[in-house]
């Protein structure tokens, strides 16, 4: 089992996703995700400007953000966003401890601004979320900068 597999399936559980939901998602990350590349953080979102667009998926590794949509109707996968880290500016999240959730936004390399929301259940996961983003987009980003 490669990195990937051994950290996507434990995030995925932690995010509390189903297995068979989990399942239909695989591919497209696959594809997207090299597979020594670890899973940070899985999680599903909403698009705040686009309520009707169908449920999304997080995935935040330490190289990518890829976010699939899924369409409420006809429960279609597509790839929504597939960004390398590198490629994104104002990378930003609010934690919101009234609604136990996260908002993320980030400017794609095309200029696009995507914002997404993310429910994670209890208070307790707020912070943690803060705290995996936190370490994937700023001490990692700046330990970089520093060895560069």
């Amino acid at each position: 089992m490669d990195v990937f597999s051994r950290t996507f399936l434990p995030a995925a559980a932690e995010a509390e996703i189903a297995i068979a939901t989990v399942s239909r998602h695989m591919p497209i990350f696959r594809r997207c995700v090299e597979p020594d590349d670890t899973a940070v953080l899985v999680t599903r979102c909403a698009n705040p400007d686009r309520p009707l667009a169908g449920d999304f998926l997080l995935l935040l590794t330490y190289r990518r953000l890829v976010i699939t949509q899924e369409t409420r109707v006809l429960h279609r996968l597509r790839l929504h966003l597939n960004a390398n880290l590198r490629h994104l500016s104002d990378v930003t999240w609010s934690p919101d401890l009234r609604r136990s959730a996260v908002e993320v936004a980030a400017t794609a390399v095309d200029g696009v601004r995507e914002r997404f929301r993310a429910r994670v259940g209890e208070p307790d996961r707020v912070w943690h979320f803060d705290a995996c983003l936190q370490h994937v987009f700023r001490e990692r980003r700046s330990g970089l900068q520093i060895a560069a």
